[in-house]
């Protein structure tokens, strides 16, 4: 029964990777790419990471942390990286289009 569970987390995980991967990839300019590999990738990743540490902890008989040190450090450093990426963008004024332009911030 576990090995579904399990599956099932490596399943999720690996759809949410992919539509993190396919928004950096498709979407049209800077501030919406960032969304792809700060959401969706970072909780694909997650559970992904999630899922190896029950397998390994369930496998061994010991706790498994190397996993859930990984799994908080991506969840600390991938917002702060894309709030600083989002500063710096801001900061050279990139152009966006016109669906994600504020009135505050005119296109260069």
């Amino acid at each position: 029964m576990i090995e579904f569970i399990l599956a099932a987390l490596v399943l999720l995980g690996a759809f949410f990777t992919l539509v993190g991967s396919l928004g950096l990839f498709r979407l049209p300019d800077f501030y919406m790419r960032l969304h792809g590999p700060t959401k969706a990738t970072t909780l694909g990743v997650g559970a992904i990471l999630v899922v190896s540490a029950l397998y390994f902890s369930l496998r061994t008989e010991s706790p498994s942390l190397h996993e859930v040190l990984v799994t908080l450090f991506l969840f600390i450093t991938a917002p702060v990286s894309a709030h600083l990426m989002a500063k710096a963008a801001l900061h050279l004024k990139l152009r966006t289009i016109d669906r994600t332009q504020n009135s505050d911030h005119p296109t260069a």
